[in-house]
């Protein structure tokens, strides 16, 4: 079988890699690590196939349910058939993505063979996951008790009234209660299309390897489209400042600074132009998420103190202008980031799997941040980090 296989080069970094267009409507990428992902995440509640005339909308947390289902079958489970390969398997759900991986010394081939075998064999009973609410009930009243997710989800329920990035990726009790096999099946069948999921490998492999696992088990998916609808947010945060209190040492804090955009993603070059900033402006670079907020984190014992330093070191910097030796500095750190980056195969292949999610490629970030100036840079603190659009979330002791 014949593919249309594209070497993708970069002059720059002198490296490549390959992006096939599988026949099955698979996009895969081969430069032994795979990741195997669709673009389906939390915030993906309320959604349009292009077969269909209404929208659906489906319970918080489903997303993340369907990410510990699919490692279930009639027979053995996935990590119970790697145990037999010797390949270290695992998955995770973000905002804006589901992904399952291996890593492997060695048959890599019988590995990518249980990989795509079972994220393309879903099996799910009322039985199962009444059993699963439970476990997931139990994985959300941990992650109540810790400090670091609970100020970050804090901090963005501080900023969006309606929008579901303010929920815990594995939504609550009483989303998942909601949570059925049909519902399952459905998301599934939306979202678990090949033409909405990548494969990504990266190591010590070839492309004819690769395709010849996916020749056999890919299964050609139909053509289907999907749209995504998000609440009307409010350009304000919903209030200044929330705290809690669990047990730690010192306290810690989240200050995030919410923007109005259109859509989930960002522009790649906006984004490399808030993160020269934040190094600019915090010395390591602080969370930045795609749903337009800006996050600086640490520990601090008077936490209020931290972010009123950084307000009035974002106001100095806007009304002084920017250091361009600062700006070069910071520049050329995160540039160096992204190319120490492809000595890391883990890294490498979620990067690949990212850029292909966002329609863009591997290379674009170092190539953007050798063209990004420090007026343009200047011009983005302008419209971003604005106080009145922040808020603060503190954990105490």
């Amino acid at each position: 079988m014949s593919h249309p296989v594209k070497e993708i080069h970069s002059t720059l970094l002198d490296d490549s890699y390959y992006r096939i267009d599988h026949p099955s409507g698979l996009t895969g990428y081969s430069s032994a690590y795979a990741l195997f992902g669709t673009k389906y995440g939390s915030i993906d509640t309320r959604f349009k196939r292009s077969d269909e005339a209404d929208f659906t909308e489906v319970p918080e947390g489903i997303a993340h349910f369907l990410e510990h289902k699919l490692f279930e079958s009639e027979d053995l489970d996935a990590f119970a058939r790697y145990a037999k390969t010797g390949a270290s398997a695992n998955a995770y759900t973000s905002f804006e993505r589901t992904c399952y991986l291996f890593s492997c010394a060695g048959d890599f081939k019988a590995s990518l063979e249980i990989l795509l075998d079972f994220v393309q064999s879903p099996y799910f009973t009322e039985q199962t996951v009444q059993k699963e609410q439970g476990i997931i009930g139990q994985e959300i009243r941990m992650y109540q008790d810790e400090p670091n997710w609970q100020v970050m989800f804090n901090c963005l329920r501080a900023l969006y009234k309606v929008h579901p990035v303010r929920i815990d990726i594995a939504g609550t009790i009483d989303s998942i209660s909601h949570i059925t096999a049909d519902l399952l099946y459905r998301c599934y069948h939306t979202f678990y299309n090949l033409h909405n999921m990548a494969l990504a490998v990266a190591g010590n492999v070839t492309v004819d390897e690769v395709l010849e696992v996916a020749d056999r088990l890919l299964k050609p998916a139909d053509e289907l489209s999907i749209e995504r609808n998000f609440p009307n947010e409010p350009a304000e945060p919903v209030q200044p400042y929330i705290e809690e209190t669990l047990d730690v040492g010192a306290p810690l804090f989240m200050l995030g600074f919410k923007e109005t955009y259109e859509t989930p993603e960002r522009p790649l070059r906006e984004q490399l132009q808030t993160n020269i900033l934040l190094e600019m402006l915090a010395g390591n670079t602080s969370p930045l998420y795609g749903y337009a907020s800006v996050l600086f984190s640490g520990e601090s014992k008077d936490p209020q103190k931290v972010a009123q330093e950084i307000h009035t070191e974002i106001e100095r910097a806007r009304r002084e202008g920017l250091n361009e030796a600062s700006f070069e500095r910071a520049r050329r750190k995160l540039y160096g980031r992204v190319v120490m980056a492809f000595n890391d195969i883990d890294e490498l292949a979620n990067e690949m799997i990212s850029a292909e999610f966002l329609g863009g490629g591997l290379f674009d970030e170092a190539e953007l941040l050798r063209e990004i100036t420090l007026d343009e840079t200047q011009q983005r603190l302008e419209t971003t980090l604005q106080r009145e659009y922040s808020a603060l979330s503190v954990v105490k002791a």
